[in-house]
Formats: C-alpha cells, sequence, structure tokens
C-alpha cells in the first residue's frame, strides 16, 4: 500500500508544478492566466506570441508526467520492495496524479492546465508506442483544423482504442487495466475540455496562432 500512497503524492507534486507559468514569468511575459483561456498549458503560452516559451512549456509538462511514471517503475521498488504487478499498478496511480496534479495543482487554487502534455508525458513512459500514435494524431488534425483543442478531444477519444490495440499486440503492459487507465486519463482529458467543446459547437473555438487578443477569456 505504502507503494501506491507514495506513487500517488509524488506524482501529484510532479504533476503540479506550474512550468508555463513559472517560464512566461521568468521571461518576464507576466501571468499567462490573465490571457487567453487563463489556462497554464502551452496552448495558452503560445498566445503570448512566444513559441519559444510554449515549446519550453509543452516539454516540461511531458517531463513532469513522464518522471512520474519512471520514478514510481524505478525508484520506488528499490526503496519498498514489492512484486512486479504491484510495481506496474503504482506506475498507474503515479500517472494519473501526475495529470490531475498538472490540471488541479494546489498551489493555484486547483486551477491549472487541459493535461494534453502531461497525458503525452505518462502514455510515453508507460507505453511509447501509444503515446506516439497519441502525438500523431494530435499532430494531424492540428495540421488540417488548426483547432488545438479538437485534436486534444480527437487523440483523447481514440487513445484508448489504441491502447488496447497496443495491448493486444504486446506493445503495452501486461492486463487490460492499462486500456482502462488510459481511458480514465481520456475521459478526465475531455472533461478539462468541457468549456473548449462548447465553443466548438458554437463554432467559436478559436484557432492555433489565432491573436490572444482575439481569444476567449
Amino acid at each position: 500500500m505504502i507503494n501506491y500512497v507514495v506513487a500517488a503524492v509524488v506524482g501529484y507534486l510532479l504533476g503540479s508544478i506550474p512550468f508555463g507559468l513559472i517560464i512566461t514569468r521568468a521571461a518576464g511575459v507576466g501571468d499567462v492566466r490573465k490571457i487567453g483561456s487563463g489556462s497554464i498549458g502551452a496552448t495558452n503560452v503560445l498566445r503570448t506570441g512566444r513559441r519559444e516559451l510554449a515549446a519550453m512549456t509543452l516539454l516540461l509538462d511531458a517531463a513532469k508526467g513522464f518522471a512520474a511514471v519512471a520514478l514510481a517503475r524505478t525508484v520506488l521498488p528499490s526503496l519498498f520492495p514489492v512484486d512486479p504487478t504491484t510495481t506496474l499498478y503504482a506506475t498507474y496511480v503515479a500517472a494519473v496524479a501526475a495529470f490531475i496534479g498538472h490540471c488541479y495543482p494546489v498551489w493555484l487554487g486547483f486551477k491549472g492546465g487541459k493535461g494534453v502534455a502531461t497525458m503525452i508525458g505518462v502514455l510515453l513512459a508507460l507505453a511509447w508506442p501509444v503515446g506516439l500514435i497519441f502525438c500523431a494524431v494530435w499532430l494531424l488534425i492540428a495540421f488540417t483544423q488548426k483547432i488545438s483543442s479538437l485534436s486534444a478531444i480527437t487523440a483523447a477519444v481514440t487513445a484508448p482504442i489504441f491502447a488496447y490495440v497496443a495491448y493486444l499486440m504486446g506493445w503495452a503492459p501486461e492486463g487490460i487495466v492499462f486500456a482502462l487507465v488510459v481511458a480514465l486519463l481520456s475521459i478526465l482529458l475531455i472533461v478539462r475540455h468541457s468549456s473548449n467543446i462548447a465553443r466548438l459547437m458554437a463554432g467559436t473555438e478559436p484557432r492555433i496562432g489565432q491573436s490572444k487578443s482575439a481569444e476567449p477569456s
């Protein structure tokens, strides 16, 4: 049980690091929460007009998700020796906790990002083929439709399907639990995009690269 508790705590604390806010403030841009959607994620950082800051945010948000899973897989078993199944399930706990930490960081009044980059990081750590497919789907929709939220939602909807296929092909951890964990993350990501879904249905969702003055508040 201690492995699960530590995995949850460490995963949440790593996930809750607000890199988007830290990076934009360090760069002198100001509080990214006061522009665009108010999110601390890479898409909103891009609305500052600083692509390099958005790229850094994307990489670091993905890295913290990857690190949470990696630590649960490698460090925890050495500190608290357990069987492989417990270690595997601890990585799932860390993955979900990191995602929740990013979306609901205690330091920011539980108002964080949408979770796309962090989900990419945990997927790459859990089963890299699924993570790469998630990225490919996101990029395909982003390049063809130019709408970040639609890209994220599409990738989230298809992720559990690819996770199950990866499990059947032996590319993912044993057990259908992996696919269920990916499904849970996908549901949480879609919930985080509920306001975007409403704007998509209304035809008012901004496109990638649209000026920040035209973004919804």
